[in-house]
């Protein structure tokens, strides 16, 4: 690996972090400006304002809003995140409690979303121009069009309600049985994993399409290599870097419909408990969960940017 790969890659990490730095702000300032207030939240509306303001100076939400970020930054970069003034507890026990819930539903979802997307992008681009090249494309079109939660939603109607073949909501992970744990994660992972395939099946069969375009491709087939040999041998291995690219920023695409499908489902994982702390005004939490949400995405977009940067033959033969 060359010092310009290098540098551009140590320039592209450097970026993700005040990327992340920005976002921080953002996220501060944002839940600083939501309506409501945390210490009435708690005591009611029946508490006397000295009774509010007590809480709030215990809380530490009579401070300026520089001072709260700087000590809320410090926090979140030495792993605790604060208490939650609406439960008294550990905002880092309480996502500790859910993450790996949702880290288990975007791994199946991943699992199954990624070599499903793949084997349908390569089959496409072998049988380009063929009939089931045009239905999948169309169908990928269609499905990318239609936003998670009217996904979920349909299929609530059709397999819960009118089928009566799976849970309309998944309260807990049941892990007991592989049928149970099917049953579980059917319509979550099929509803989240649809958009992600439709969006990797595209990217994968368009840089699969590039890479039969160029010029040894044509040298391939002119020695007489069979369709599927010119796609699996040849333009396959020239078209990884693409295609990890392709896969991290679908993945990173799976972060946003975890939150629909989490309230949807009523799936208890971190997006959920951040939906419900945003009615509650419990900001700490909200701000830890939202910076989960933010640091996992930069760092699957920055991952997807250094894939494009080590794929590309001009910086590495440069």
């Amino acid at each position: 690996m060359n010092k310009a790969i290098l540098r551009l890659i140590a320039n592209r990490i450097a970026v993700g972090l005040l990327s992340l730095l920005a976002v921080s702000i953002v996220v501060f300032a944002i839940t600083a400006v939501l309506p409501g207030d945390a210490a009435q939240e708690k005591l009611g509306q029946d508490a006397t304002p000295e009774q509010v303001d007590a809480l709030r100076k215990d809380l530490g939400l009579d401070r300026s809003a520089p001072e709260r970020y700087v000590d809320w930054l410090w926090g979140i970069l030495r792993g605790n995140p604060g208490i939650s003034p609406v439960t008294g507890g550990s905002v880092g026990e309480m996502i500790g409690s859910r993450l790996p819930a949702s880290l288990l539903l975007a791994g199946i979802t991943a699992a199954f979303a990624v070599p499903v997307a793949l084997l349908l992008g390569i089959l496409c681009a072998l049988w380009r121009g063929s009939t089931f090249d045009r239905v999948t494309s169309m169908t990928s079109v269609a499905v990318v069009s239609v936003p998670e939660f009217l996904v979920a939603t349909l299929a609530v109607l059709v397999f819960a309600v009118q089928l009566n073949w799976l849970p309309a909501l998944a309260y807990s992970v049941d892990t007991s049985s592989p049928g149970q744990m099917m049953r579980s994660f059917a319509m979550p992972v099929l509803s989240l994993g649809s958009v992600i395939i439709a969006q990797m099946l595209r990217m994968t069969r368009a840089a699969l399409i590039d890479q039969l375009g160029a010029a040894y491709i044509e040298m391939v087939r002119l020695k007489g290599a069979s369709p599927a040999r010119t796609v699996l041998a040849h333009a396959l291995p020239n078209a990884v870097g693409p295609i990890a690219n392709a896969v991290a920023l679908s993945l990173s695409y799976l972060l946003g419909g975890v939150i629909i499908i989490e309230v949807i489902f009523n799936y208890p994982g971190i997006a959920k408990l951040m939906v419900d702390a945003v009615t509650q005004r419990d900001m700490p939490l909200v701000q830890a969960c939202a910076m989960i949400f933010c640091a996992a995405y930069l760092f699957l977009v920055t991952i997807a940017d250094i894939c494009g940067i080590v794929a590309n033959p001009r910086l590495r033969h440069q």
